[in-house]
């Protein structure tokens, strides 16, 4: 790969980590419902997901689960039940909070991170994506193929990691202003479960 596709590939990732997406909108409920730290973390947890598949598919997994619908869908429902959980947890925190407790209902930074991963690995658009993009920046000779796929990868998760942070600050910063305000916590947690809720649905019905 030559400097002019490395960077041509890096502003390509860039315009495609900007358009808001299944994990910028898990990366703004967790800012908004937990704060800036599990903003963060969430996007931390993304950027890991990426990363296991840039691994998968530099291994041949990811065309070997593209060529079997009913994997893609297995994947796909469990990644829906998994953000359903999400919402149903929400609204749980927004009956439960109170005036005299605006804080962020307690959820381990580990746990906010588990969960992210979890929720990129079970959207199986990323598979697909990286079929579709990731060979139209491959080059004969030099590298192997794989190692194309582990650059290109690495590109990704710095690239992507830099703006979903980025977000995950912003809303959770947001979060921290509006919450000085005693009612304005459970409209938060509303919020946060009405965007797993909508993911959930989009994984389903989106083909």
């Amino acid at each position: 790969m030559d400097l002019s596709l490395v960077l041509a590939f890096a502003a390509a990732c860039l315009i495609i980590s900007i358009v808001p997406g299944q994990d910028m909108m898990f990366i703004v409920a967790n800012g908004i419902a937990r704060g800036r730290a599990a903003g963060v973390v969430a996007a931390v947890g993304m950027s890991t997901g990426i990363a296991v598949h840039t691994v998968l598919t530099a291994l041949g997994l990811g065309a070997l689960l593209a060529a079997a619908p009913v994997a893609l869908d297995t994947i796909r429902l469990v990644g829906a039940v998994f953000l359903i959980y999400l919402a149903v947890a929400a609204l749980r925190a927004a009956r439960e909070s109170t005036s005299a407790a605006p804080t962020p209902p307690a959820r381990s930074l580990r746990r906010t991170y588990v969960m992210a991963v979890l929720t990129n690995l079970a959207n199986p658009k990323v598979i697909l994506f990286y079929l579709a993009f990731f060979p139209q920046f491959l080059t004969e000779g030099g590298w192997s193929t794989p190692v194309q796929f582990l650059v290109m990868g690495a590109i990704l998760v710095v690239v992507g990691f830099s703006v979903d942070g980025s977000v995950g600050l912003a809303a959770g910063a947001l979060a921290a202003l509006l919450r000085r305000r005693p009612t304005i916590q459970r409209w938060l947690n509303r919020v946060s479960a009405a965007i797993f809720g909508a993911l959930a649905i989009r994984l389903v019905t989106d083909r």
